[in-house]
């Protein structure tokens, strides 16, 4: 995958504990700590955004429309 280099200004304490992380091993550079807090963060927001869509829909409605849909199929079954 093509990178591309960004500049970004962080906070002197948070760029501290990032170069903990570094030294102990966890990650081999700044950059590569945080591609995978910026992941780790939009996955999360993404995953948080279907919850919230979810959270939207009717259970009730949703059981009926199910339910439905498998009357209709049961219907198409030829018996055994």
């Amino acid at each position: 995958m093509a990178k591309t280099k960004v500049a970004v200004t962080l906070d002197s304490k948070l760029i501290i504990r990032l170069n903990t992380l570094i030294a102990e091993g966890h990650f081999p550079n700044r950059s590569s700590a945080i591609e995978v807090a910026l992941e780790e963060k939009l996955e999360c927001l993404s995953r948080a955004r279907l919850a919230r869509e979810c959270a939207k829909l009717d259970p009730s409605e949703e059981r009926a429309l199910a339910e439905e849909g498998l009357n209709a199929e049961l219907a198409a079954w030829p018996e055994y």
